[in-house]
């Protein structure tokens, strides 16, 4: 799939680690340095601008590694990029640890998978199909 895409950050395109990879890194764009600190969260540009297709959305994920090693996180993950969205991918960065965290021009900050989704069409109605599960959820299936 051909995405167009505008680079006005100082870093080269996203690209894919392995050729298996299902997301692209996405890295911050900044002037200077932004100190994250414990429990705070900012939002981080990336000085990338594109045109998804329509039927396709991009979404923004956490990295596992940031997440582990120091607690960073996506707030809203995963934020959903829509097709129509022409503006600045921005990531919200949040800092879930007890420890400052500083963001450097250039940082691998989060991950970007670009997906097709469906649009609903919805049939209102009084009831619906019996299923084995029914309304069961949140841990309804026990422990393993």
């Amino acid at each position: 799939m051909q995405i167009p895409i505008i680079n006005r950050s100082h870093h080269a395109l996203p690209a894919y680690a392995t050729p298996m990879s299902a997301g692209v890194d996405l890295r911050a764009n900044l002037d200077a340095p932004i100190v994250l600190q414990p429990m705070s969260r900012a939002l981080i540009p990336t000085g990338l601008f594109m045109a998804l297709p329509a039927g396709v959305e991009a979404q923004v994920r956490p990295r596992s590694g940031l997440a582990l090693k120091h607690g960073l996180t996506v707030l809203n993950a995963p934020g959903t990029i829509d097709a129509d969205y022409r503006g600045e991918i921005c990531v919200i960065l949040a800092n879930l640890s007890t420890e400052p965290f500083t963001v450097n021009d250039g940082e691998r900050i989060a991950q970007m998978v670009i997906a097709r989704h469906e649009q609903a069409e919805w049939l209102p109605t009084d009831t619906l199909d019996e299923t084995e599960r029914g309304a069961g959820g949140f841990g309804h299936s026990g422990r393993i």
